[in-house]
């Protein structure tokens, strides 16, 4: 193998650790750290280089030394760009470029981007005036329930947890007016504030592979029982146990994929270390902050867990955009970091203190972070988080131990430490072990099922009307007929229930789950709307393999949204989690709902129905609605696009947005002509369009003759028959073709019901064709004839 050095930069802990990796990789001849501190040039063949400039270190890397790889550290020079001063001379860098390292650089491009790409993290506003700022602080936070952030770097200071609003008012006061981060707090981001046990993931990613490395937990607070001020890092530990396969997964398919895939199809690929600060919050794991480099002091606990390949050899596939070549192990070892900090860090504290190091046990090593060496060759203190002491075991608890055992080898005036580094986790070890088996942890949590009831309790108010109260948790929902107005000997009920099909394959591609629960309530209002009944209240059921409470509650929300439309009230439902019958991030749905009509106004009335003298009325759909996707998914995988590509049709939104415009409900705008008796018979156009929908509503002996001319086929349409080849007679049994439901009606009649439609806002109606005479037992393609629509629809 050919031999090559690696140039690496920065001058923290996070750098000893990786220089001790990268100088163990095959074929590393050298690492030279620049500028390094006074452990970095302890190792045989790791050497500091005393240069700072990004001229000078390109130079160096290009011209003095073979340098095949280089590595960046900090996120200072990540955000000013220093990757792509190496990339001009052709030199591969690990590390992001300026424009991807705003993910960590700007906090307001990192949750408005988040935003964009549907990841899961705390609701957020962002201000550049402080009046602004305060004024929407004190309307929307009653005391110190929110998160406010500088939204630049600030070395990792400039995020205030406020205790009462008067303190988050002051901390707003300093970060805007007095300007106590400098430039960084030109912007600010209000944030709610989350709740739950946090964990670090720390990735490698060429832009397109991710691999994560093992989950860790960071301690931030200076003392012991995680009290006092924030620090920088006291210690930490990996793997974490709270940090289990399953959600390893779902943070890969949830946060991490949507992260770097949005990032590379936005155009700024990134490429290096991905770090997501995550907590677990009874809705599913969110992203507090993104960093575009390793932690610290994380990187002490996860290098020491790779097994194989080295550390270089996994970062050059990375930079050379080939990780997916690469096969990476990671051992099964567990690692504890245990920091020494300077007195009265993370406050005022002395340098120049001698250190004094002894040798360390097995499995120990100290990692230099705010240490120098002077002229005689003094080993002195040099910042707040002097060194760290980090050990690995088999299990958790031993390496643990032995860091905190290891720091007898460190003497400094003054140093201080936590002995209680990993207790979350030792505890929650201790009542895995004592707890047996449990719902939970065979991927059934009771308490996610339960937020989500309390979640969504007020969105199920809003669906309340006459006959419902429309409240929930109880074992079953009660609707009081008589209070509706449809008590009495001639009121039928109607019944329908139907899903969403593999539309809900789209949204879940998107992750966009706001709408499909208002295709799920259409879908079944509109089946009970075609026989006169005026829907009452419906149900849902919703099975997952994993209840993700945020997803669930956006559907939730669609479905009430559906049920408001519809004037329906929404009653009861299903939640039912079941590991291994779905797949992770799958979720299924079905509603069911009931509606009322008197006797006489039932339809279709076919004795009524006359070819002499009825016509043919179309209410427009707002897209394809729910059928057809199977069709759909398949013509888009083959058009080369992207459910985030620009919309083909329609540039101000994707293509996947376009496709899940939600199933068009018609309930508002024809009840007072069903009322009236003023349609003989509708038909809604789902599975089987035109050519199947339509010939349900009417007597055996009759058809009809659609004009294609009579109105323009949406775009939506045109672009699938086109992209897809798709012959007219399969679009017109596939799809709704742009028109949603289907009106037979007495010509005398035909005005009043046009009149009364769009004055509700269901217009325009579209004057179709006729009603038609045909044979008895022909078949459906011959009932339903759609003219000129080689001319129309090509």
């Amino acid at each position: 193998m050919t031999q090559y050095n690696v140039l690496l930069i920065g001058s923290g802990g996070r750098e000893h650790a990786m220089a001790i990796g990268l100088a163990a990789s095959e074929g590393v001849e050298k690492v030279f750290v620049a500028p390094g501190n006074g452990g970095t040039e302890t190792g045989s063949n790791i050497v500091n280089v005393n240069l700072s400039a990004f001229p000078d270190l390109v130079k160096f890397a290009w011209r003095t030394r073979f340098v095949g790889l280089v590595v960046v550290g900090p996120e200072v020079p990540l955000a000013e760009g220093i990757t792509g001063e190496f990339k001009k001379v052709g030199l591969p860098v690990f590390g992001p470029s300026a424009a991807a390292a705003q993910i960590e650089a700007s906090k307001a491009f990192a949750k408005d981007f988040m935003a964009r790409h549907n990841v899961p993290t705390a609701a957020y506003a962002t201000f550049t005036n402080a009046k602004e700022c305060e004024e929407y602080v004190k309307k929307n936070y009653k005391g110190g329930d929110f998160v406010i952030k500088a939204s630049g770097l600030a070395a990792g200071k400039g995020v205030l947890l406020p205790e009462t609003l008067e303190e988050g008012l002051e901390g707003i006061r300093d970060i805007m007016v007095s300007k106590e981060f400098g430039a960084s707090g030109d912007q600010v981001v209000i944030e709610e504030k989350l709740y739950g046990e946090e964990v670090s993931v720390l990735t490698f990613t060429d832009g397109y592979t991710i691999i994560q490395c093992p989950g860790a937990q960071d301690h931030k607070r200076v003392f012991e029982g995680d009290q006092g001020p924030n620090t920088g890092g006291m210690g930490a530990y990996a793997p974490a146990p709270i940090y289990t396969p399953a959600l390893q997964q779902e943070v890969q398919r949830t946060i991490l994929l949507p992260t770097v895939n949005g990032l590379r199809r936005e155009g700024i690929p990134f490429v290096g270390c991905l770090y997501a600060g995550l907590i677990l919050t009874p809705s599913g794991p969110k992203v507090i902050e993104f960093n575009c480099r390793f932690g610290d002091p994380e990187t002490q606990v996860v290098i020491p867990l790779l097994q194989s390949p080295g550390l270089a050899t996994v970062m050059k596939a990375a930079a050379e955009g080939c990780l997916d070549s690469v096969d990476i192990v990671f051992k099964k070892e567990c690692a504890a970091t245990v920091v020494v900090v300077a007195p009265g860090y993370p406050g005022n504290y002395p340098k120049g203190s001698e250190i004094t190091l002894s040798p360390t046990p097995k499995d120990v090593s100290i990692i230099h972070a705010g240490t120098k060496k002077d002229a005689t060759g003094k080993l002195l203190t040099n910042g707040g988080r002097v060194l760290a002491v980090t050990a690995t075991s088999e299990k958790l608890e031993d390496a643990i131990q032995k860091a905190v055992d290891g720091v007898k080898c460190v003497k400094f005036e003054g140093m201080h430490y936590r002995k209680d580094i990993g207790h979350r986790a030792l505890t929650l070890l201790k009542t895995l072990k004592t707890q047996g088996a449990t719902y939970a942890a065979a991927g059934v949590s009771i308490d996610a099922g339960n937020h989500l009831v309390e979640k969504i309790k007020p969105i199920v108010k809003s669906t309340r009307r006459a006959g419902a109260d429309a409240s929930i948790g109880g074992f079953g929902g009660v609707f009081d007929l008589a209070a509706s107005g449809y008590a009495g000997p001639d009121t039928l009920l109607v019944s329908g229930t139907d899903g969403v099909g593999t539309k809900l394959a789209v949204a879940q591609q998107c992750n966009l789950h706001d709408s499909i629960g208002i295709d799920l309530v259409a879908m079944s209002v509109n089946d009970v709307l075609v026989q006169g009944a005026e829907p009452l209240f419906f149900l849902d059921y919703y099975g997952c393999s994993k209840l993700e409470v945020d997803v669930a509650a956006a559907v939730v929300k669609g479905i009430a949204a559906g049920c408001v439309e519809s004037g329906c009230a929404l009653i009861g439902g299903e939640t039912a989690e079941m590991p291994g019958m779905y797949k992770p991030g799958d979720y299924d749905l079905a509603g069911f709902v009931v509606g009322a009509v008197k006797r006489d106004q039932l339809l279709p009335r076919l004795e009524e129905i006359d070819p002499a003298t009825d016509v043919v009325l179309g209410l427009k759909s707002s897209g394809v609605h729910s059928n057809g996707y199977s069709l759909v998914r398949h013509i888009v995988a083959g058009s080369g696009l992207q459910y985030t590509s620009p919309c083909p049709w329609s540039k101000e939104e994707t293509l996947g947005k376009a496709l899940l415009k939600p199933t068009k409900i018609y309930v508002k705008e024809l009840l007072p002509v069903l009322r009236k008796g003023l349609v003989k018979a509708l038909s809604h156009i789902t599975g089987g369009g035109f050519t199947d929908n339509i010939p349900r509503c009417l007597p055996e002996d009759v058809g009809v003759e659609v004009d294609a001319l009579s109105y323009e086929l949406p775009a939506v349409f045109k672009w699938l028959k086109k992209q897809g080849n798709v012959a007219d007679a399969e679009l017109a049994r596939t799809f709704n073709c742009g028109i949603g439901m289907v009106l037979i009606v007495d010509k005398k009649n035909v005005a009043e019901v046009v009149k009364s439609i769009e004055s509700l806002g269901g217009g325009p109606v579209v004057h179709l064709g006729k009603t038609t005479r045909v044979a008895k037992n022909c078949s459906d393609s011959e009932r339903v004839k759609i003219l000129n629509a080689a001319k129309a629809w090509n």
